[in-house]
């Protein structure tokens, strides 16, 4: 296709749960479930990533992570582990995973998100992926590929909300910069709902160069998002291999890598304030994205 024609179609429209007796089971010594004494809490924390929050453990479990330990939250008194907990411990036990009790005090200090829900993790650090294992995997599929490149996202929620949109939507990979980018540490973890053991997630040293490679090498089509964009975003076509780029959280995208984009699209406003975060503008563009794709086949 003739970049300098394509334009946009104005007129296109856009259980294993255990039986309610087994539950007093957990009132005796399991001999894979240990009391730990609270200053062995944080021994096993120095070269291994944590993950907290249910979704994000059992997404984990459930994808094959390499697990070193699991705490889970010793119920008070007499009550029993609720059914989510239990869930994870039995497929903990599965795997051969060591799984202790923690009182909350244990758990809230070693907690990083302030939300762990009863279960932190100590798992092996999250891989990478490789960008052209990425494109390759769909070239071999026979089918068009859909990227995410973040330029500059500093904050966590952010990368893990849109982590989780981006499984939701299909996409195939997202791309983040070595520097001046959060990693993928628990609390992305946490706010992804597990969706970071799914959604490949690459590095780069130099995002504006990758771009470039991949229109140049690879073929691809790269769509910013902008406040004076070319076009709205329900007008745009977004079919053929794409990269839709989401820029930083105060600043938007760099002038570098906006350069690189063959078109940009904005999300018209009505309210009195003019701007989403880049969750949200990731999401309205890459449901919108996913959509039109899905349409055409």
């Amino acid at each position: 296709m003739d970049k300098g024609k394509r334009r946009f179609n104005q007129d296109r429209k856009p259980d294993n749960r255990p039986a309610r007796g087994a539950r007093s089971d957990f009132k005796r010594e399991r001999p894979d479930f240990k009391r730990e004494r609270e200053d062995d809490a944080f021994t096993e924390q120095g070269s291994t990533d944590k993950l907290e929050g249910r979704n994000a453990v059992t997404e984990a479990l459930q994808a094959g992570r390499d697990f070193n330990k699991i705490w889970i939250l010793k119920p008070e008194g007499d009550k029993p582990l609720d059914h989510g907990l239990i869930r994870i411990l039995d497929e903990a036990n599965k795997r051969g995973i060591i799984v202790t009790r923690a009182t909350r005090q244990i758990l809230d200090k070693m907690s990083s998100t302030h939300n762990h829900q009863g279960v932190i993790a100590s798992v092996a650090p999250h891989k990478y992926a490789d960008l052209d294992e990425i494109i390759g995997k769909c070239r071999d599929e026979g089918r068009p590929a859909l990227l995410v490149a973040l330029d500059e996202i500093k904050d966590a929620y952010n990368l893990g909300s849109i982590l989780r949109i981006s499984d939701c939507c299909g996409v195939d990979g997202v791309i983040i910069p070595e520097r001046r980018s959060v990693s993928l540490d628990s609390m992305v973890a946490k706010a992804s709902a597990g969706a970071i053991e799914y959604v490949p997630v690459a590095r780069v040293t130099n995002l504006a160069q990758t771009l470039t490679r991949l229109k140049e090498k690879e073929n691809f089509w790269v769509c910013g998002t902008d406040m004076n964009a070319d076009y709205e975003y329900h007008d745009a076509d977004y079919s053929g291999n794409l990269v839709v780029v989401i820029g930083s959280e105060g600043d938007g995208m760099r002038d570098g890598v906006r350069k690189c984009c063959d078109f940009t699209v904005s999300i018209p406003m009505t309210g009195h304030v003019n701007s989403l975060n880049a969750a949200v503008a990731a999401g309205v563009v890459l449901f919108e994205a996913q959509a039109k794709r899905h349409k055409e086949g």
